[in-house]
């Protein structure tokens, strides 16, 4: 018999969080996160998203041990302002029993039915700067820290429960050496003079901040257009300032501007620290930081994150500037390999973007949907 368990208490959050360990204790490619970072994530007096998204965290428990996992969402600003009646989920882990993933989806979708909604979408997080999708091929490469990672009879799961796939995800590399400076060098000359556009480099994280409000404005204009879109509140902003924006490479961070000084486009972009979460095993003392820093510094693996450009001035050679600013400084780090996280399938924007690059897809992955009206 399966019986869930609302989680309340700060013991069984921890035991929430910790779940995924046991389950992927075997895995050389579940990439762990830090127990502390993941607990605070779910800090309602940390984490500003939680003033307009409701939450509810299950744990199901099978002859007395957790077998199970999931975060129930209603996204008031999606649901209210967006109009969109859908009822996130996201979280979500089990072990291969339908018994387990059934009872879990459906206390979701009793939540859902509650609210008056019309759907349930999952697994996706509170916004677009959170994990998304359930991997359906390439499960032999290690995940990169900003994604879920899952067994392989995940999919199955869903599909038994009644979803169909809503969203399609791709994931790919490109090895250092397929890229080719002649592509961008002298198109990004042409638009910096064309627009009289300069890009801007920083070497300390304070000569970053400044910009990181207009950044995510920025993010916010340049996003929209996506299905599933929420807005980043200024609380949030702030909350993103402190938790992230100070952690990563200030080298690794690229603004273009225009003459006025303001922001048209931006990247970031970290190094790969997959490898150092799993080494230490979700826990900063006494060695994972060590590793972590290690990482920092030295990791030949570079991930693209995020890359915006305002909307005026897409699809006008913007991108060419920026990646002629990284790849000067991938050559001087002796970067290897350039990951991209999950982009739709089809997003003809990100396609345009990457289309000169012998990149290679090396993940897919998805969402699932059920309708519950």
């Amino acid at each position: 018999m399966i019986t869930l368990k609302k989680v309340e208490s700060k013991k069984d959050l921890k035991s929430f969080v910790k779940f995924p360990f046991k389950l992927y204790k075997d895995s050389k490619q579940w990439t762990p996160p830090i127990i502390s970072e993941e607990i605070n994530s779910f800090n309602k007096e940390q984490n500003p998203v939680f003033k307009y998204a409701e939450t509810n965290i299950f744990l199901a428990y099978k002859n007395n041990e957790i077998v199970g996992r999931i975060v129930a969402i209603v996204n008031w600003v999606e649901v209210k302002e967006q109009k969109v009646k859908k009822m996130r989920f996201g979280w979500c882990d089990f072990i291969d029993d339908l018994e387990v993933s059934q009872a879990l989806f459906n206390e979701v979708e009793k939540i859902g039915k509650s609210h008056n909604l019309e759907f349930l979408e999952g697994p996706v997080g509170f916004s677009n700067l959170d994990k998304v999708g359930v991997v359906t091929e390439g499960f032999d490469t290690i995940a990169l820290m900003v994604t879920w990672y899952n067994h392989p009879y995940y999919a199955k799961h869903y599909e038994a429960a009644g979803y169909k796939v809503e969203k399609e995800y791709v994931e790919t590399k490109i090895p250092f050496t397929n890229i080719n400076k002649d592509v961008f060098y002298k198109t990004q000359d042409l638009i910096k003079r064309r627009y009289k556009l300069r890009a801007l480099n920083f070497t300390k994280t304070s000569e970053v901040m400044p910009y990181v409000n207009e950044m995510f404005e920025l993010f916010n204009q340049s996003y929209s257009s996506l299905p599933s879109f929420v807005p980043i509140s200024n609380e949030q902003i702030e909350y993103f300032k402190k938790k992230f924006i100070s952690f990563i490479n200030p080298e690794y961070i690229k603004f273009v501007v225009d003459s006025n000084n303001e922001l048209i486009g931006f990247a970031i972009v970290m190094p790969s620290f997959a490898k150092a979460l799993q080494k230490s095993k979700g826990k900063l003392f006494p060695f994972g930081f060590t590793h972590i820093l290690r990482a920092k510094k030295s990791s030949k693996d570079a991930v693209f994150y995020l890359i915006g450009v305002r909307p005026d001035f897409q699809n006008k050679g913007v991108h060419a500037i920026i990646f002629n600013e990284y790849h000067d400084l991938f050559i001087e780090k002796g970067i290897k390999m350039c990951y991209r996280t999950p982009e739709l399938e089809n997003n003809e924007a990100a396609r345009k973007i990457w289309r000169h690059f012998a990149s290679e897809t090396y993940r897919k992955r998805k969402t699932f949907k059920k309708d519950i009206v």
